[in-house]
């Protein structure tokens, strides 16, 4: 399986491992059981993220309960990323990439974790929802149209039996139950799992599983940011009793001019 984070809009490691992906080999090309990770950028080195990361844990789980397969921890970022890839592995994911990349945009990232995906053979894909900072909720769709796969957003359970993953999700009104066959791409929410917290063993032996270094693929960049700007500053309020209701009508027509 691979678990994935994804870019500054979608899978930022700002505190928490929101943006995560598990994978594993498909069909007649799978050669190994295997779940990976993509983490961001920017991270703030603390145990918490792994703890409320649902992907990772999840894979995890769904490793341990087959008895076979890996993790693969897989994460678009600078080698600052490295320590929270470590931590991935400290809480039992079994190897790493990182793309030497600096998260540009979703399609960016995505052209990245499809085509390593692609690479591994992996049959499912899980990522995080969104960044919770620009909330992008970009990166696992456009990962799943460039692999020419399902995707599921977002996805508050998930279990495989097979080649076949029963998923819940949320919709407006109630939940919804589907059924997939892998591969597929599925974004993750809380309660997705359990907090898994490394123990000293999994940090020690953290240091020694293999972390390999790629380079990225393409320069398919397709936005930037123009700038960044704060919120006017709030306006005062005016409040009218029940007997200014004609001053009220005539503000909101005159002043607010919404009427």
């Amino acid at each position: 399986m691979l678990v994935v984070g994804g870019r500054p809009t979608e899978a930022k490691l700002v505190g928490q491992i929101d943006s995560a992906s598990i994978v594993g080999p498909a069909g007649k090309n799978a050669g190994r059981d295997s779940i990976g990770l993509v983490v961001d950028e920017r991270v703030v080195q603390e145990v918490k993220g792994l703890q409320r990361g649902g992907a990772a844990a999840r894979a995890i789980e769904l490793k341990e309960a087959a008895g076979s397969g890996t993790v693969t921890v897989l994460n678009v970022g600078e080698a600052d990323t490295e320590v929270i890839i470590r931590k991935a592995i400290s809480i039992g994911a079994d190897d790493a990439i990182r793309v030497n990349a600096f998260p540009k945009d979703a399609f960016f990232v995505a052209q990245q974790i499809a085509h390593y995906a692609k690479e591994g053979g992996y049959d499912v894909i899980l990522m995080g929802k969104e960044s919770i900072d620009f909330n992008g909720f970009q990166v696992h769709g456009m990962v799943g149209e460039l692999l020419g796969i399902p995707t599921i957003a977002p996805a508050l359970k998930l279990d495989i039996a097979g080649d076949t993953a029963t998923l819940e999700r949320e919709i407006e009104g109630g939940k919804e139950v589907v059924e997939v066959k892998t591969p597929f791409v599925v974004s993750c929410q809380q309660p997705m799992c359990e907090p898994r917290i490394p123990n000293m063993r999994g940090i020690m032996a953290a240091r020694t599983k293999p972390l390999k270094v790629v380079e990225a693929i393409g320069q398919s960049d397709r936005t930037a940011v123009a700038q960044f700007a704060l919120p006017p500053a709030k306006q005062g309020v005016k409040l009218f009793t029940v007997e200014q209701a004609a001053d009220l009508v005539k503000a909101l027509r005159t002043e607010a001019k919404v009427l």
